[in-house]
């Protein structure tokens, strides 16, 4: 049998079958019950029409129904591969998955634009967002914390298109990132001492270069006995910790209206009493409010932002200081930041699709209306290998980072040789 005849066979079968189920009723039962129900009716459906399909070919009838009533559709198979890290959805017959940082188009493919929309509005529903001709970019995520981004016409030419960053596997252990060699296991140790001892930290990087992945491993080390309170756009953040409040944004409803944004919900946070406040993204005017909460009483805070170096990361943040209409001298600006920031790391994606940790810099003050920063860690690039991976190390400047005292004050002391040794990557 062709392909599309039995396509066509499956969309006439998922018609019949919805004539026959109540799906409101569905959702008010167990799963794994509606399934077994369900996949009853399939069965009954099939041999009621007398279909000319063999034992196999049934098995995957039934399996893609029981998808399109339970799941994302053709989009199912490739949630369940443990393997694809983006799922990307370029039309309703072009999509790409990535897996091991390099993309490959699948032959997976949706009916139509409409069967493509009705699975946007599945995922935003749940979430209690929605997408339309006078809202048609939307974020949201999926029940296993996966991030969702779907933008529609006008706005997407070749049709709705959508996007899926995979954060199915629960929280990444630090061992696991040493050992991929995305960050030595000395610089891992430092981080974890600066978080510990209540250090704020930046997290700097592009597109999918792993900053919210590498927070979510540095929260792990804060200590369970303090508060956070997490605020994001769309929800992502897998904490472990028992005393977390989770915070996300809301977009405009359809006059315009009740959007709540970030640092709305910044500022409520500091009523919550946090002993520290994760944002998911620093991206606009609650920058502002970021950098004054940390300077006051709310040290070792996190968040990320989207800059290519260190530096750029500074200036991007000095930036969105102005968008907040603060009369603040640049000077003034800057020393804020100097004194809320006290490290950054840079993180990126190489050319053979790992993600490593670049740079570890510490920020120490300002010096003639600059803020002054200097590295204690780099990963230097030497080539590519024979079989395509970044060959480079680890290394260590020999500088020791002023945090020391306050690590020491902690109670925390690192052996010296953690900043003399470099690691090498082949």
């Amino acid at each position: 049998m062709e392909v599309l005849d039995f396509q066509k066979l499956k969309t006439d079968l998922h018609g019949t079958l919805l004539s026959r189920i109540d799906l409101e009723k569905l959702s008010s039962v167990d799963d794994a019950k509606a399934r077994r129900a369900v996949g009853t009716i399939i069965q009954e459906i099939v041999g009621a029409q007398k279909v000319p399909l063999n034992g196999s070919e049934k098995e995957r009838v039934e399996s893609e129904l029981l998808d399109e009533v339970f799941g994302l559709g053709p989009l199912e198979p490739l949630l369940k591969d443990p393997t694809v890290s983006d799922i990307l959805v370029n039309n309703r017959n072009v999509i790409y998955v990535e897996r091991g940082g390099i993309l490959e188009r699948t032959s997976a493919k949706f009916r139509d634009d409409r069967h493509l929309m009705q699975v946007i509005d599945r995922i935003v529903s749940r979430v209690g967002r929605r997408v339309d001709e006078s809202s048609p970019m939307v974020d949201a995520r999926l029940p296993d914390g996966s991030r969702v981004n779907a933008i529609i016409p006008p706005l997407a030419l070749d049709g709705p298109c959508m996007s899926i960053r995979r954060f199915g596997g629960g929280p990444v252990a630090a061992e696991t990132l040493v050992k991929l060699k995305s960050i030595s296991a000395e610089m891992m140790q430092i981080l974890a001492a600066a978080v510990k001892a209540k250090i704020s930290i930046l997290i700097s990087g592009g597109t999918g270069a792993g900053k919210t992945t590498f927070m979510n491993i540095l929260s792990s080390f804060i200590p369970e006995t303090e508060r956070i309170v997490t605020i994001e756009d769309a929800a992502e953040l897998q904490l472990k910790h028992e005393d977390v409040v989770r915070l996300e944004t809301r977009p405009p409803n359809v006059e315009g209206l009740g959007a709540v944004r970030q640092r709305q919900l910044l500022i409520n946070s500091l009523r919550m009493r946090p002993d520290r406040i994760i944002i998911g993204e620093v991206r606009g005017d609650e920058a502002f409010d970021m950098l004054q909460a940390m300077n006051t009483g709310h040290e070792g805070s996190m968040t990320t932002i989207h800059a290519n170096t260190s530096r750029d990361a500074l200036s991007r943040l000095e930036s969105m200081v102005a968008m907040a209409s603060v009369n603040m001298p640049e000077r003034s600006v800057r020393q804020q930041i100097a004194s809320a920031i006290s490290v950054i790391v840079q993180v990126s994606r190489m050319s053979d699709g790992t993600r490593k940790v670049v740079n570890i810099s510490e920020i120490t003050g300002l010096e003639e209306n600059v803020v002054s920063m200097h590295d204690i860690f780099n990963f230097v690039r030497k080539g590519i290998g024979p079989d395509g991976r970044v060959v480079g190390s680890f290394q260590p400047t020999g500088i020791r980072p002023k945090f020391l005292d306050r690590l020491r004050v902690a109670g925390i002391l690192l052996p010296a040789e953690l900043f003399e040794r470099s690691v090498e990557v082949d």
